[in-house]
């Protein structure tokens, strides 16, 4: 009986011991998700564009390389990507490369080839190539998708009116839509299929155009104002923030912003409607990107922000409520400071629990050396005045000119794709104040990883295969 009992104390030894190594062994090899970023072989306008992508481990924050990955974008300079439908499809806006003779594109000499190409997520994050659309506009920069995953929206620097004017009936969408105006960007508008993923234009059901060759029609494209810089979908309302002819800039990275204009937005249909509430000043001439906190917009500029007479900061990020109508206020707490030493703010990023945001700057104080560029952290407190994390270092010690920001699944770990040296960044979060960590520094994995060329966007997939 002795032996007996001590056979059956060694087997759940051993049983144990057992099932703690699977734990370990499971641990060391989950998979939280994946992490994609579009970019370019090589540098360069008329690079080719690809997609990299990689696994990120949930222990340790480290990225492994996806087996059949980087692939082609589809394209040529790849600037957007937006994953929908529980991550089954996923879509790369391409903006195509300059004209013959060159060396940008522009409103005179548009970029040609531009597309959207649609992918399947497959077995283990794979990307398949299934399809390639086109726009109503010239020089696509922006793309969104809606909460619903049912529509698209791609936001173009110069609309077909600006081409179209010797047809004064095809010329005059924008004429119509923002009320005298005959050049204007556009936002073209796709409804996505739920089982296929193709896409289909959705176009304009509240303009209607009248050409002799095709009579009348609805127009296939939804004007906003001249030189749009960005846009964000923001409860109800899709607010493009637009420059001026004497601020905005002519190259991509448009900047510039001055002017706000609200699209009330219908998730039933996803049509865009112009309410009450038409284009409207910001009282800033350099805005550089808009991004939506849900009850404010974050506008970032380019501009110092001046207290007391004294120079406070390099640049400023101005926090504004749009009411139901599209009145856009401006918040009573800003506007607020950037960090110090940093400019070009180029996009900003609120982590998945809302506690905190970052903003990635292209530069340093000089406005022209992008190798000090960097991330700057913020605290969102109640009511709502954004102060800097405490002690935060320059960057966070990111490679230089940052040029988008993501934060996995599991709440744990933050990238930053970085153009000048074709890297990805990881970081650890700091769940008590937000500040981040090179997981270097904490030995749990490695803090950069390099990419065959230069980033332009990255997005996180949650969906493990």
């Amino acid at each position: 009986m002795k032996f007996t009992n001590f056979r059956k104390a060694l087997l759940m030894s051993a049983l144990s011991a057992g099932a703690l190594l699977c734990v370990t062994s499971c641990i060391e090899n989950y998979s939280v998700g994946y992490l994609y970023v579009t970019g370019t072989q090589t540098s360069g306008t008329s690079g080719t564009g690809i997609v990299s992508g990689f696994k990120i481990d949930h222990n340790t924050g480290f990225l492994t390389p996806i087996a059949t990955m980087p692939v082609s974008s589809g394209g040529a300079n790849p600037v957007r990507a937006v994953l929908i439908d529980n991550s089954t499809f996923f879509y790369v806006l391409n903006r195509g490369v300059p004209q013959s003779g060159q060396t940008e594109c522009s409103t005179a000499f548009p970029c040609q080839n531009a597309n959207i190409t649609q992918f399947i997520v497959g077995a283990n994050g794979a990307l398949t190539s299934q399809a390639t659309y086109t726009t109503q506009g010239f020089n696509p920069f922006r793309m969104i998708a809606d909460p619903t995953g049912s529509y698209i929206y791609v936001l173009e620097h110069d609309s077909p009116d600006n081409y179209n004017q010797s047809e004064p009936a095809l010329a005059n969408g924008c004429t119509q839509a923002l009320l005298g105006v005959s050049t204007c960007g556009d936002i073209t508008a796709f409804l996505v299929n739920s089982t296929t993923g193709r896409l289909s234009l959705l176009a304009n059901s509240t303009v209607k155009v009248t050409t002799a060759a095709s009579g009348t029609q609805n127009l296939t494209y939804f004007p906003v104002p001249a030189n749009p810089v960005d846009f964000t979908l923001s409860n109800s309302i899709l607010l493009t923030l637009s420059g001026s002819a004497t601020t905005a800039s002519a190259a991509y990275p448009f900047t510039g912003g001055s002017v706000a204009f609200p699209y009330t937005y219908n998730s039933v249909g996803g049509q865009l409607t112009v309410n009450q509430n038409s284009a409207q000043p910001l009282s800033i001439s350099q805005g550089t990107a808009v991004i939506g906190l849900g009850v404010y917009d974050l506008v970032l500029d380019n501009e110092p922000l001046t207290v007391g007479g004294s120079v406070a900061s390099q640049s400023q990020i101005v926090p504004y409520q749009v009411t139901g109508n599209g009145a856009i206020v401006a918040a009573s707490s800003g506007p607020f400071p950037d960090d110090a030493n940093q400019s070009n703010p180029i996009v900003g990023f609120e982590e998945n629990k809302g506690r905190w945001f970052y903003v990635a700057n292209r530069s340093g104080v000089s406005s022209t050396n992008t190798a000090d560029g960097g991330i700057t952290g913020y605290v969102i407190n109640s009511p709502f005045q954004p102060t800097e994390m405490a002690g935060t270092p320059i960057g966070f010690g990111t490679g230089g000119n940052p040029q988008c920001m993501v934060e996995d699944p599991s709440n744990q770990y933050f990238y930053e794709a970085n153009f000048n040296d074709s890297t990805v960044t990881a970081q650890e979060i700091n769940e008590q104040g937000g500040n981040l960590t090179p997981l270097s520094q904490s030995s749990k994995a490695p803090s950069q990883y390099t990419l065959t060329g230069p980033p332009t966007w990255c997005l996180v997939d949650g969906r493990i295969n």
